[in-house]
């Protein structure tokens, strides 16, 4: 595609517009939040972190219900600034920090490593220079535009915002961020961009100033030079993206907090949260200050899903953090107030960044713009990134390029609560990590997987979100004809996105499993003073010591769960589990154990035993009572307790002996 600048519109825009006039135009705040999930402010229910100026903002907005983003940031920002969904503009990934690739790379390699079935796209790297942009289209119709925070759509000069039609600029490269949230930041003003070297114009300030609130302050630099003019502001934060570095002040008085809900522990997040909330705060404070908030068409919006998973006590990345990496210091502290918790919560949603559920695509949106639209409103319209550039537009009347494919919709008519949007269907296209693509239409919604996944073995998940929205109940088995609908309209979206569909690789070749003893159905079970061993239809545990447990380190799950025992215990007796959390280093001499009963029944029987875990589950302990005899065991399962979904499931009824 040939760039096409629409110069007649410039210097129409220019020509027929007055100074007063020109002092009437709306302007345009982009306040983005970086990793902040749906849940992680009081407008969307949460009762940990404290948000006053979200609320605020909150009861002057119309709040979005089914807002979405790709779960990853970098699709996102450049679904933002193109209109298009990232299977057409080729940013999948988060990969806007690396060098940008040559000109012929091929991002559907013709092969892969043997032990790959499939050849997966490659995400680029960078924005590319043909796109015409929101910003260069608000530039040419006589805008000022300003980027403050985070890029990451490109590392190199030729892909930096000032390149992409923003005529201010504050940022650094590479992103996510400078090395330091807090004074002195480590940012150079020049040089190659690398890891150990950031290059931009983000200059230190005093001592302990954090990024968060710096980049406040420049953002209102921007507002009070151009407060006569119409702008275009993009704020888009780093936080509340790692490293996590909190104003402990702060993160204190959340360390004494509970949540009501039982779900968001972690004082850290709370504490960024907050200064985030701050920002707002002072933004919405200078645009009531200047008169500019009636004028404003102000959008409060989330890149990607909470993060679920980053520095818990499960996460491989901390090992290799030790005294001499530049993150010891930032890791001790989140220990030290957050102990082994990830930087949020989702729930009721399903986990959450860099992946296909609910948790790590829905996000919150609040738009403000008085006179237009009604305060205090909400809507259930399925929107997302690629919304805001046709939206943006079409509130401010200028017109769309005809070299700039659009896949979004403008949302004016939904804000201004006169129509509906036309759209069929959204889709989410996410080839990596666990490979997927979804859509949704209405209440329903199907993931299509690439290939099973050891977690996700089935390939189509369908999910009515209205009756559970934490997408617990697989329905594709019972709704083939809805499977079959919605995969039709993933299959028409790949073809007018030209989106690159993995394809089988050629050079696959399964490592031979001759001679590989394959893994049993007691997998993951540990027999400690007893014999598991293996009889048609069951595993008979019989004892071999005075304390006979089965031991396993196989269940992963954050909070309560119940175990599901499904058993033949002709002698019956007291049965005990057992269990420490990941952050422990021994199984406490008190507490966290529960004890049940068998009846004595030569036939099977069902147990259910509530465990109240309280963080990450790491080692548990079962122990049945076998030292009068043996007991058959049909399964064994590991549940959440809220939503009754599987976590370690063991079932010996194809057994043989």
């Amino acid at each position: 595609m040939h760039r096409i600048v629409p110069v007649l519109l410039f210097l129409f825009a220019l020509g027929s517009l007055s100074a007063s006039a020109a002092e009437q135009r709306p302007n345009v705040v982009l306040f983005l939040v970086d990793d902040m999930g749906w849940m992680d402010s009081e407008p969307y229910g949460s009762k940990f972190y404290e948000t006053p100026n979200m609320t605020r903002l909150s009861k002057q907005s119309m709040r979005f219900t089914n807002a979405y983003a790709v779960p990853l940031c970098s699709p996102t920002r450049a679904s933002i600034l193109t209109g298009q969904y990232s299977a057409r503009h080729g940013i999948t990934s988060a990969s806007g920090h690396q060098p940008p690739r040559p000109a012929d790379f091929e991002y559907l390699p013709k092969t892969a490593k043997p032990n790959q079935k499939f050849r997966m796209p490659i995400s680029k790297n960078y924005l590319d220079p043909q796109q015409y942009t929101l910003a260069e289209a608000l530039r040419d119709a006589g805008y000022r535009t300003g980027h403050f925070g985070k890029w990451h759509l490109g590392l190199t000069a030729p892909h930096r915002p000032d390149k992409q039609g923003f005529e201010t600029v504050w940022h650094c490269a590479p992103d996510p961020g400078p090395p330091s949230y807090f004074s002195p930041y480590g940012v150079f003003p020049d040089g190659k961009p690398t890891g150990r070297h950031h290059v931009g114009n983000i200059t230190d300030g005093p001592e302990g100033e954090h990024i968060t609130d710096r980049l406040t302050d420049e953002a209102l630099k921007f507002i009070e030079v151009h407060q006569r003019e119409p702008f275009y502001l993009n704020l888009w934060h780093y936080s509340v993206h790692g490293p996590w570095q909190h104003k402990e002040a702060y993160t204190k008085e959340f360390a004494k907090k509970q949540d009501p809900r039982g779900e968001q522990k972690n004082p850290v997040m709370a504490s960024m949260l907050r200064n985030v909330d701050e920002s707002l705060g002072r933004i919405l404070d200078k645009l009531d200050e200047l008169k500019l908030a009636d004028n404003t068409l102000f959008i409060f919006y989330s890149d990607n899903g909470g993060n679920a998973h980053s520095w818990s006590s499960e996460d491989p990345k901390l090992q290799r953090i030790t005294e001499k990496h530049p993150l010891y210091a930032t890791v001790k502290s989140y220990r030290k107030w957050a102990g082994g918790e990830p930087p949020t919560n989702n729930a009721p949603l399903r986990e959450g960044k860099g992946r296909i559920y609910e948790g790590g695509q829905r996000v919150p949106l609040m738009v403000r713009w008085p006179g237009h639209i009604q305060p205090g409103t909400t809507s259930d319209a399925i929107v997302g990134p690629i919304d805001l550039y046709p939206t943006i537009l079409d509130a401010l009347h200028v017109k769309q390029s005809d070299a700039q494919i659009i896949d979004g919709e403008s949302i004016l008519p939904v804000l201004e609560q006169k129509g509906d949007l036309q759209r069929t269907a959204w889709f989410t296209w996410f080839p990596h990590l666990i490979p997927a693509v979804s859509v949704r239409q209405g209440d329903w919604k199907l993931i299509r997987r690439f290939e099973p996944h050891p977690k996700y073995p089935e390939v189509r998940e369908l999910y009515n979100l209205k009756e559970d929205i934490g997408e617990t109940k697989n329905l594709a088995a019972t709704h083939p004809e809805k499977v079959k609908a919605l995969d039709a309209l993933i299959d028409q979206f790949v073809k007018e996105t030209g989106a690159l569909y993995p394809q089988p690789n050629p050079a696959y070749h399964p490592r031979s499993t001759a001679g590989v003893p394959k893994r049993g159905p007691t997998q993951g079970l540990v027999p400690k003073f007893s014999k598991l061993t293996l009889v048609d239809g069951a595993a008979r545990m019989e004892a071999d010591g005075r304390t006979p447990f089965l031991g396993t380190a196989q269940v992963k799950h954050r909070g309560p769960m119940k175990l599901k025992l499904r058993v033949k215990s002709p002698q019956g007796g007291e049965g005990n589990v057992l269990w420490k959390t990941a952050q422990q280093e021994g199984f406490p001499k008190t507490g966290q154990t529960v004890n049940f009963d068998l009846k004595a029944n030569p036939d099977w029987q069902e147990v259910e035993v509530p465990l109240p875990v309280d963080g990450m589950s790491g080692i548990i302990r079962l122990y049945l009572p076998v030292q009068e005899g043996p007991i058959e065991i049909g399964s064994i399962q590991y549940r959440s307790a809220k939503t009754n979904r599987p976590v370690r499931v063991w079932d010996f009824s194809k057994a043989k002996g």
